[in-house]
């Protein structure tokens, strides 16, 4: 039980700071037309989410990040990822309400899915804190104990990410005139394009 709740606490510390994955899956719950179009990023992040906490419990993410070279390429295609993202939200914000929420090409699944992977999986310093906190702290546990630990760090990224979704759903009816949701797109294009920043920077140091 300890293991499990540790997990949990753990996990749920490392996923409530705001970010672009959180930012982005709470903005397709605000302009999706209907809540279960949303579900493909929270379930996208999600699935991504569980890949790096099994990868880095399993010691996986450890010895393919001791190579300097997946590191570098991991950060050059975050950051053109993350600047042409960014530059697709800032384009969004630009537009006017109504036409934002019905434009199916800035946000179709496909999109969804895309931008998602790569906010979740091509920015190594998610990557690391993974490995540095879950993967670090699974070392103190073993067999079933380990196995609860693992099990409710997932739990919590699939309870988080649905639930940052609908709770962008309830605000994106709150929202009829679009304001808001123009406003989160330039917010979302600014932070987006910090984070591909800062992987530029980290080339360099």
């Amino acid at each position: 039980m300890q293991a499990v709740l540790h997990g949990f606490v753990l996990a749920l510390g490392l996923i409530l700071p705001l970010g672009v994955q959180n930012l982005f899956i709470f903005q397709q719950g605000v302009i999706q037309r209907r809540f279960v179009l949303a579900l493909s990023a929270s379930v996208t992040a999600a699935l991504c989410d569980t890949i790096l906490i099994l990868a880095a419990v399993l010691g996986v993410s450890v010895v393919i990040l001791a190579f300097a070279w997946v590191k570098t390429v991991l950060l050059i295609a975050g950051a053109a990822f993350l600047l042409y993202l960014g530059w697709n939200a800032w384009k969004a914000g630009s537009a006017s309400g109504p036409s934002v929420q019905s434009s199916p090409e800035s946000f179709r699944i496909s999109k969804q899915i895309a931008f998602t992977v790569s906010i979740s999986l091509l920015n190594p310093h998610a990557i690391l804190d993974t490995v540095g906190v879950i993967g670090t702290s699974s070392l103190n546990y073993t067999g079933a104990d380990k196995i609860g630990f693992t099990a409710a760090a997932i739990v919590v990224s699939w309870l988080w990410f649905i639930g940052i979704a609908g709770v962008g759903r309830i605000t994106g009816k709150l929202d009829a005139s679009g304001r808001f949701h123009a406003w989160l797109n330039r917010i979302s294009a600014l932070m987006i394009w910090g984070t591909a920043g800062y992987l530029i920077y980290s080339l360099f140091v």
